[in-house]
């Protein structure tokens, strides 16, 4: 399974990636070994994903999100936790 993620910083911002193990990659953001965007935001928080059967849909799909405004994202998250 790929997931397509957002994480909030402890600086309030929103860093949005993918992988194929979320767990892990969690852990390795919030170890600092991370994007070096998050390396100085620690500790980060998962406040959204989507599964994906194959990367390169995760990778489209977080491409689309890296464009939506932080308005957008935060209502994308919105929406998931009303559903």
């Amino acid at each position: 399974m790929n997931y397509t993620y957002i994480l909030r910083c402890a600086d309030g911002t929103l860093y949005c990636g993918w992988t194929n193990d979320l767990e892990k990659r969690i852990k390795t953001h919030n170890d600092g070994k991370g994007a070096k965007y998050t390396r100085s935001r620690l500790p980060v928080k998962l406040v959204y994903f989507e599964k994906f059967e194959s990367s390169v849909e995760a990778q489209k799909r977080e491409r689309e999100i890296k464009k939506l405004s932080r308005s957008e994202k935060l209502n994308l998250m919105q929406k998931d936790q009303k559903a």
